[in-house]
């Protein structure tokens, strides 16, 4: 048996991996909540790791939050997600653990990147300002990964993914990302009958969504490769790989996906006075295709696994 740490086992990415180590007989999982272990603390991550004896660790802990947070609370973002990457890669390497994944975000590449988006692009350009504390501790864990490997031998990887969603999400009405706010505001426009649902921005930016479980997939499968594969794949001061479909889609094809998947009748708006952002924003994933993985879920059936959890869980969910 293996006994295997993941961080963050309560957010959504965390979650979802932890659903699918389950499904491993040969996988022991080590999970502590905030409450249990304060990540931001040196001495206690350090204590955990010579207590318990780790063989694996899926780094999926991290402050995150929408442009309202990151332009809020910047100080916050950068200084709590270093702490916890520097805690957990320094006292694993300490306690002699050999295998670790970290994961990552899209948001680590320059606001202007060449679509779609290599891994090549890292470090080549001005980061998005409106979330740069946050990117800049992204990079920095990848670059710790790397600077373990590349001094103490270490096989500490590191996973981009694309925009997320599924289980777990966070479906706040004000603070929620684009799917789970989608889901929630055509859903009450279907339980009130609204004639019309109206949209930001005139619906033709384009963007990638990935559903959490392939997400969770795809991170156990970069973690299991074995090293020579990797190695081939990667380079040692360009290891990360991203993950996501190759495929996005428009914002307009979006919301009329959701829409379809919860039965909404009415009409949709497109307020064209409220801003687009980015016109485009897809990964380039022929790194992890090479590397033998693609995506299964595509996005109406993802969508529609969303939908059933939210009408699950959403009683959690009322102000």
């Amino acid at each position: 048996m293996k006994k295997v740490f993941v961080a963050g086992h309560n957010g959504m990415v965390g979650s979802a991996i932890v659903r699918q180590l389950q499904k491993q007989g040969d996988v022991e999982l080590v999970l502590r909540s905030r409450k249990e272990l304060d990540l931001l603390s040196q001495q206690d991550v350090a204590d955990f790791f010579n207590t318990e004896k780790i063989d694996q660790v899926y780094l999926a802990a991290a402050k995150v939050g929408g442009i309202v947070g990151n332009n809020t609370y910047p100080a916050e973002f950068i200084y709590q997600n270093l702490m916890i990457q520097c805690n957990i890669i320094h006292s694993a390497h300490l306690a002699n653990v050999q295998d670790l994944l970290f994961l990552g975000s899209s948001c680590i590449y320059p606001k202007l990147a060449e679509q779609p988006m290599a891994e090549s692009a890292l470090l080549t350009g001005t980061l998005e300002p409106t979330n740069e504390p946050y990117a800049v501790a992204k990079i920095a864990g990848i670059k710790l990964c790397e600077s373990y490997n590349r001094q103490y031998g270490r096989n500490y990887r590191s996973v981009m993914p694309t925009n997320l969603y599924g289980p777990n999400d966070n479906f706040h009405p004000e603070n929620s990302h684009v799917i789970p706010a989608l889901l929630r505001r055509f859903h009450e426009a279907k339980l009130n009958n609204q004639a019309e649902v109206v949209a930001w921005g005139s619906g033709k930016p384009m963007r990638e969504f990935l559903h959490v479980d392939d997400m969770a997939a795809a991170s156990i499968y970069v973690m299991d490769l074995d090293q020579q594969t990797y190695a081939d794949n990667t380079q040692e001061m360009l290891s990360h790989i991203n993950v996501g479909t190759g495929v996005d889609c428009t914002i307009r094809e979006l919301v009329e996906t959701v829409a379809k998947v919860v039965g909404y009748k009415g009409e949709i708006v497109f307020d064209t006075t409220k801003p687009d952002g980015a016109p485009r924003k897809l990964m380039n994933v022929d790194r992890l295709k090479n590397l033998g993985w693609e995506y299964s879920i595509n996005l109406e059936q993802g969508l529609a696994n969303s939908y059933q959890w939210f009408l699950d869980n959403q009683d959690s969910f009322r102000k």
